[in-house]
């Protein structure tokens, strides 16, 4: 998977049953051109992820329906598709020198998603 193809007119793939990523996706869906997918509407197989992928991270998909970012990068990928200063922290999250720290910041709201705003005890990952 490529971290640095991304195209704005994409799709955030996120899990419906956490509230969090829900009221997350319908966010990014509500402020730029990408489309959000809930990964238990879509056939994993033939992108290449597994329900462990997509319980775990978002995931970018591009125009033509091909993987192309998880987590952190996904997260950047959909503020690249918004307007105004949210594109540009986009571009800011997806910069090498911030990548890693940006990794660091995603795996742990991921790992605490069901304390943010809007959870549910769905969002809790075993």
């Amino acid at each position: 998977m490529s971290r640095d193809r991304t195209d704005a007119r994409g799709t955030i793939v996120y899990d419906a049953d956490c509230g969090f990523c829900t009221r997350t996706a319908d966010w990014v869906g509500s402020h730029g051109t990408a489309t959000t997918q809930p990964w238990q509407t879509l056939d994993l197989e033939p992108l290449g992820l597994t329900v462990d992928d997509v319980t775990t991270a978002a995931y970018w998909l591009d125009a033509d329906g091909r993987v192309t970012a998880r987590g952190a990068g996904a997260v950047a990928a959909a503020l690249r598709s918004c307007r105004g200063g949210w594109r540009v922290l986009g571009h800011l999250v997806y910069a090498r020198p911030v990548r890693p720290l940006a990794d660091v910041v995603y795996r742990w709201v991921a790992a605490n998603r069901y304390r943010m705003p809007g959870s549910t005890d769905a969002c809790r990952i075993s």
